[in-house]
């Protein structure tokens, strides 16, 4: 186990600011104790390692495990939104401001692991959330080793390993094979997207498009203007938010237009403040592919 002890030189509420990483309550390489302290699991440049994250007022007191236990020290300050600066973010507008001053701390995350972003982002697409985090949860625990440190969660296969993960166990997983396949085709090609993972080398993939490009970049790469353009909710509070009415994509992205730079910035906030249409409608169903 190796320790370090860190104090930002900003203020970060870390578990906001961790929240996209976590896929669902049941999240087999992501958990939050009772006291707070924070466990994360991920497949490294140096392998497997499991960091925790404990706040003891201005300080974050991180300890790590396993071959890739350094790197995840070293990349502490990414995670915990050293690179983002929301101090260059400045709107007019009276509720982004308000909200800004209501979330003092919310950074952008960046963990540097594309694949290990795109694994998820792909379970993700157009179904419900608990379906995909049930995919997750069983692939991750069919095929994740035990976290260093931290035996009960699992740590996210390399991409090798989903390579070779064979169609049965997809599905009894939930996901059906258009989803495997996607995935299966960018773990061959892993190596290549860590290198450029610019947004027009994640979408040449098959199956990759722009929700899933945009999902990737802003938890990998931490991207403030990444916008999930095709997600069924943000729309809605995009439009609600800034005039009271639903709107479609183009209506989502002319609003965001003057805040380029920062579009997915200010979704966060608007996400994080709960603000959206009332939910009167008929919630969708969740499918099981594993009975087709």
């Amino acid at each position: 186990m190796l320790e370090r002890e860190w104090r930002p030189p900003w203020q970060v509420d870390v578990r906001r600011t961790l929240k996209p990483h976590r896929r669902g309550s049941g999240d087999p390489a992501f958990r939050i104790d009772r006291d707070g302290t924070i466990w994360r699991a991920s497949f490294t440049p140096d392998g497997p390692g499991t960091l925790s994250l404990r706040e003891s007022g201005s300080v974050i007191k991180a300890a790590a495990w396993g071959p890739g236990a350094a790197w995840l020290l070293d990349g502490l300050p990414d995670l915990l939104g050293a690179q983002d600066t929301p101090e260059d973010f400045a709107p007019d507008l009276p509720l982004l401001r308000d909200l800004i001053v209501r979330s003092p701390g919310l950074r952008i995350s960046r963990t540097n692991r594309v694949f290990e972003a795109l694994v998820p982002g792909v379970l993700e697409q157009k179904v419900l959330g608990m379906e995909a985090w049930r995919a997750w949860r069983y692939l991750l625990r069919r095929f994740g080793q035990p976290a260093p440190g931290a035996p009960d969660m699992r740590v996210p296969p390399p991409p090798e390993v989903w390579a070779r993960i064979p169609s049965w166990e997809w599905h009894r997983s939930g996901a059906e094979a258009v989803r495997a396949r996607t995935i299966i085709g960018a773990a061959r090609v892993a190596a290549r997207l860590e290198a450029d993972p610019t947004e027009s080398k994640l979408r040449s993939l098959p199956g990759i498009g722009v929700w899933t490009a945009a999902e990737i970049r802003q938890r990998a790469l931490g991207d403030p203007d990444a916008v999930s353009v095709g997600d069924y909710h943000l729309p809605g509070i995009v439009g609600w938010a800034f005039t009271g009415r639903k709107v479609d994509d183009d209506g989502m992205l002319e609003l965001l237009e003057p805040y380029a730079g920062h579009r997915h910035r200010v979704t966060r906030l608007l996400e994080s403040s709960g603000a959206g249409p009332p939910r009167r409608g008929p919630r969708l169903a969740v499918r099981d592919y594993r009975r087709f």
